[in-house]
């Protein structure tokens, strides 16, 4: 019987089943539902290798140093002058601007473009570097590295460790014009004059955003004619700015063109708008007759990035409950007191944004001791609060920030429970 019963229940259940089935199909005919479907379109928005004529291409957050984009971005090849950008910094941040520059044989022997030195004539060491960064000058690059390095050897020597410095790992500099070189080290490696797209990039975001002579760059850089005489004035020269992308699109802020017949067309720029700043760098954009080829590069990827990144703080103030401390002494005396100290983020930088588009998001992780042993001093390490970007299955690390202990906790001992017996107990 009982087997009779649940069969039968079973069939009933069923029925309810068939009914609900069956009045679902009517309602849907006559009241049909739209169903529509979201795609990801970030990846036909993406600029695709073969829409650039560069061989190799970055688009970087100039603030952060962070790639946004890039086509062969760590392909070593040469720069042309490209380095000069390495060049007038350093001269910038080493050299003195109303130095006496005297021309050298080597330097005057350097071929076009130049501005024509002869062995022996005087310039200002701030003339020569419009020269350098306006007419992209030879013989004045070769002049400026040999009054701040001593010599074009030295100099080099100085461009390879700010390059260094700045974090440029597959950079090697040879001469402060960019002409075409190489050379055989000491242990037989054949090394030549060269870069990487994201190296380059990384040296304009340098010298555009952390040099401490970053206001005199960029006003070099964006002059658009400059004249000047040597020192006796025999000579008169004037300078224009080649870097015609200044005036191609609102926001244009420095850049630097160049060309050998091994590099191709090459271009390292920068600019900002609405609060974003961002540099690309351009290698092999072509050989003659495209020397526009370069410019067209230039617009589709700072459009890009201007069309597809906006600028978000990512800081977030952090309020932290008070952290259990083991075998701490109460300032009350009382040894069975719970002790606890507060805790904080050590000197944040509470300025702290970043480029990023829609699809990427900031996520924070909170690690921290559960407790801490006495005695406890100020500025303990007892934790770590970190930012990622997350974007797409990869995840980087964008800063760290130390949480500490904020005050001073004694350790209990036997003097401290003893003084804690004697007032407590004894009259």
């Amino acid at each position: 019987m009982f087997f009779y019963d649940k069969i039968q229940k079973e069939k009933q259940k069923r029925g309810y089943i068939k009914v609900k089935c069956i009045l679902f199909c009517i309602l849907l005919c006559l009241f049909p539902i739209t169903i529509t479907y979201t795609y990801d379109t970030y990846a036909e928005e993406e600029i695709k290798e073969t829409q650039l004529y560069a061989k190799a291409a970055v688009l970087m957050d100039a603030q952060s140093g962070r790639v946004l984009y890039a086509k062969n971005g760590e392909e070593v090849l040469p720069m042309a002058s490209t380095t000069k950008i390495m060049t007038c910094i350093l001269a910038l941040e080493y050299g003195n601007m109303e130095d006496v520059v005297t021309v050298s044989s080597y330097a005057a022997s350097q071929p076009k473009v130049h501005l024509g030195m002869v062995t022996g004539r005087e310039y200002y060491l701030k003339d020569l570097l419009y020269s350098l960064m306006l007419e992209s000058h030879n013989d004045s690059a070769v002049a400026i590295a040999e009054q701040v390095g001593g010599s074009v050897e030295v100099f080099a020597d100085m461009m390879n460790q700010k390059a260094l410095e700045i974090g440029c790992k597959q950079t090697f500099f040879i001469t402060p014009n960019g002409l075409d070189a190489k050379i055989v080290t000491e242990n037989g490696e054949e090394k030549f004059h060269s870069t990487t797209a994201e190296d380059l990039a990384r040296i304009m975001s340098y010298c555009i955003m952390e040099s401490p002579k970053k206001e005199e760059f960029l006003a070099i850089t964006r002059t658009e004619q400059y004249s000047f005489s040597d020192i006796k004035g025999q000579c008169s020269y004037s300078c224009y700015n080649h870097n015609a992308f200044l005036n191609m699109m609102e926001g244009a802020l420095s850049g630097k063109t160049g060309f050998t017949g091994l590099a191709g067309y090459c271009y390292v720029g920068a600019l900002e708008r609405d609060g974003k700043t961002f540099v690309i760098a351009l290698l092999a954009c072509g050989w003659p007759n495209n020397k526009t080829y370069k410019w067209s590069d230039s617009r589709k990827l700072f459009t890009y990035g201007i069309d597809t990144y906006e600028y978000k703080e990512f800081y977030e103030e952090q309020v932290f409950e008070p952290l259990p401390i083991k075998n701490g002494a109460a300032k009350s005396g009382d040894p069975f007191e719970q002790v606890v100290t507060g805790i904080t983020i050590e000197e944040p930088d509470r300025s702290v944004g970043l480029l990023v588009k829609e699809s990427e998001k900031v996520e924070k992780e909170i690690r921290l001791l559960s407790e801490l042993l006495a005695p406890v001093k100020k500025g303990d390490f007892v934790g770590t609060v970190r930012y990622y970007l997350q974007s797409g299955e990869e995840q980087v690390l964008l800063r760290e920030y130390n949480v500490v202990a904020v005050e001073e906790v004694q350790a209990k001992n036997f003097t401290y429970c003893f003084r804690y017996i004697i007032e407590e107990f004894l009259p």
